[in-house]
């Protein structure tokens, strides 16, 4: 199976670097500023095990060739666009796409440009980031990459995916019901996001702060938006977010918080703004709460020049 990894990034770096390192024929589609960085090879650094490809496979464009058989695509999602018309010309009429995005937005967006046939459902449970010199940074032990069709067949494409992926050291998933096990990490991904944000604090500040609350109401909107839409979460999920938001000491953050350290661009329209569109009738002031400070952090990264250039 041909695999090309859309964005050799923090998510695309790690997951292709393992599949590259199984002996997986691997390509990376890149910028030039990363291809740069990749001509001395790519590198993982994990608790899990290091990963050194001394020479990836890297384009800066795809040119009219042979298709590739599966599209990983770990762009950001304000990205997706872009992303899109980069790889488009890579897909043949058996190509599918294994999108690893938050929310559930691209899917429909993927869809339109592909044909929904195409498309796979992903998500993936890790945190990583990269470092100055651009090497894959693995934050914890998590690292599972969950697939599958999208209306929840076990197919045989589905079957090569998984087999592709077995070989490789992280934990591959295969999901016969992966549109709910996107909710239910949208859920999580959007309550860490917005109370980390808010609170410009780990989990485990927040609970010395006594804003556990917080965290939980926040989490309950989700789950109840999440409800409304088809998508409870199953009672044994709830409760393992319900655990994790409330670790003592945790030092977990969103990565979209080390976004706003850094002055950056953040997908806050695309995990917490998609989620509160998506509320039928029900209040959910906490996540509002958490939106509007996501949008004035927004808007004052612009008006004083973007990363780098405001004052905490």
């Amino acid at each position: 199976m041909r695999i090309l990894v859309v964005g050799a990034g923090a998510i695309g770096g790690y997951f292709g670097a393992h599949l590259a390192a199984a002996g997986q024929d691997v390509t990376f589609l890149v910028r030039p500023k990363r291809a740069a960085q990749l001509a001395g090879g790519l590198f993982v650094r994990s608790p899990r095990g290091d990963v050194e490809i001394a020479a990836p496979k890297v384009l800066t464009e795809v040119a009219a060739r042979e298709p590739f058989d599966l599209m990983l695509l770990s762009c950001k999602a304000f990205d997706l666009s872009g992303a899109m018309n980069s790889f488009a010309s890579a897909m043949g009429p058996d190509s599918l796409v294994l999108p690893l995005l938050n929310g559930l937005a691209h899917i429909d967006q993927l869809g339109s440009r592909f044909g929904r046939g195409a498309i796979l459902g992903g998500q993936c449970q890790i945190s990583t980031t990269l470092d100055p010199q651009g090497r894959v940074i693995h934050l914890n032990e998590t690292h599972t990459l969950g697939f599958g069709e999208l209306d929840g067949g076990r197919t045989a494409r589905i079957e090569a995916v998984l087999a592709t992926f077995a070989a490789a050291k992280f934990d591959a998933a295969l999901s016969l019901d992966i549109v709910q096990d996107m909710w239910e990490k949208w859920i999580f991904i959007t309550t860490l996001a917005g109370i980390t944000c808010l609170m410009r604090a780990c989990l485990g500040d927040i609970e010395i702060a006594q804003g556990q609350g917080i965290a939980l109401a926040l989490m309950d909107e989700c789950a109840a938006i999440a409800g409304q839409n088809g998508h409870p979460p199953r009672p044994g999920i709830q409760q393992r977010i319900r655990a994790m938001l409330t670790i003592p000491g945790s030092t977990l953050t969103a990565s979209m918080l080390r976004d706003v350290e850094s002055r950056k661009k953040t997908e806050h329209e695309h995990v917490l703004g998609d989620f509160l569109a998506r509320a039928r009738g029900a209040g959910a002031p906490v996540l509002e709460i958490c939106l509007a400070h996501l949008r004035a952090y927004e808007a004052r990264r612009l008006r004083e020049g973007g990363a780098g250039k405001a004052t905490a």
